[in-house]
């Protein structure tokens, strides 16, 4: 079994592939990654001299680099990952996700209809977002028949990108799998992201950036427990159906980032104000969406998964993570990261 994954030195999929290579030692995993600037191979160095991991650099958005893998391996699953994910960049550039979330998963799929000449055993998994449903209001649940109503160049782009998947099982017959997860955390999640720039930032004493009033509400999936629901849902789940990830966690901004602080403190015997006196609401966000919260009632009763974290572990797994990986730290504190910080992020704290 040769399982093809996009986007694997990323956040999500390189927790990925750190998981299940190791396991499945009889399948050959593939790791085709642009290695943007969230992208680090650190992420892999577990895993990167194992027999039954590749990697291969190249962009899916180009469709002649994603053909040329399609012949070099012949891949019988595709799990696609890749994507520009960060709401924030989606509204200052959003070209880039048009072309990767877009381009990239029709390329994709192209090259599955074009090189998979038997479907049987084969399968594209497409790994997508709570927020292509839009917002919810204090009470309620997105469940896998609620309406799309994305809200940002991001949530539309990935929105466009199921619906593509979709129309490709629906028109040719592909055999396809789509997963929707509320917000993940955990290692090595890139510090544009809520949970790990509140950490950076605090260690660094550095200002806490908390947009509006901390108000809005999202449900926190720890990225383990994500990673083992996808791998249930293409063991186990059917063909053409959607499946929602979540572990019912749902917090606050603010209550995240005071969390934070707290275990911040526990674990380097500080006190939790020194932390917290850095929180400093910046102006809003367009378009921020009020509460994502998943219904995950299919993928539990179907295919028996429940989340082994809770959000309290979970977010102290996390915090020590940070902690103990300074190598991995510094070498995502440079160049484009920290360039983006500045730009936006440097001039946006409410007086």
């Amino acid at each position: 079994m040769k399982i093809l994954v996009t986007g694997g030195a990323g956040f999500i999929g390189s927790n990925f592939l750190n998981l299940f290579v190791p396991k499945y030692p009889h399948c050959i995993f593939i790791n085709f990654d642009k290695l943007t600037y969230a992208a680090n191979l650190l992420n892999l160095r577990a895993i990167e001299n194992l027999p039954n991991y590749k990697f291969e650099q190249g962009d899916i958005a180009d469709f002649n680099q994603v053909e040329e893998i399609f012949k070099k391996y012949e891949p019988d699953i595709v799990v696609h990952f890749a994507a520009e994910s960060h709401v924030d960049r989606s509204i200052v550039g959003p070209a880039e996700f048009i072309q990767t979330n877009i381009v990239g998963t029709f390329n994709l799929l192209e090259a599955c209809r074009k090189y998979w000449k038997s479907y049987d055993g084969k399968l594209f998994h497409h790994v997508s977002t709570d927020e292509v449903y839009g917002s919810l209001g204090k009470t309620g649940y997105f469940t896998e028949d609620s309406r799309y109503d994305p809200s940002s160049p991001y949530s539309a782009s990935k929105a466009s990108s199921d619906h593509l998947v979709r129309a490709y099982f629906r028109t040719y017959g592909l055999p396809v799998k789509i997963t929707n997860c509320s917000n993940n955390y955990g290692p090595y999640q890139f510090p544009e992201k809520l949970i790990p720039l509140m950490i950076l930032n605090a260690l660094e004493g550095k200002p806490l950036p908390v947009y509006g009033t901390g108000e809005n509400v999202r449900d926190w999936l720890y990225v383990e427990d994500h990673c083992e629901a996808i791998w249930i849902v293409i063991q186990k789940g059917k063909i053409g159906e959607t499946y929602n990830i979540g572990s019912n966690n749902e917090r606050r901004n603010i209550d995240v980032v005071n969390k934070i602080c707290e275990l911040l403190a526990e674990e380097l015997d500080k006190d939790p104000m020194d932390f917290k006196k850095l929180i400093t609401f910046v102006k809003d966000r367009p378009g921020h969406d009020l509460r994502y919260a998943i219904d995950s009632t299919k993928i539990k009763k179907e295919l028996g998964w429940q989340p082994k974290e809770t959000f309290e572990s979970g977010l102290r797994k996390t915090v020590r993570w940070y902690l103990n990986n300074k190598e991995w730290v510094e070498s995502v504190k440079t160049g484009e990261y920290r360039k983006w910080m500045e730009e936006n992020y440097g001039n946006r704290a409410a007086g």
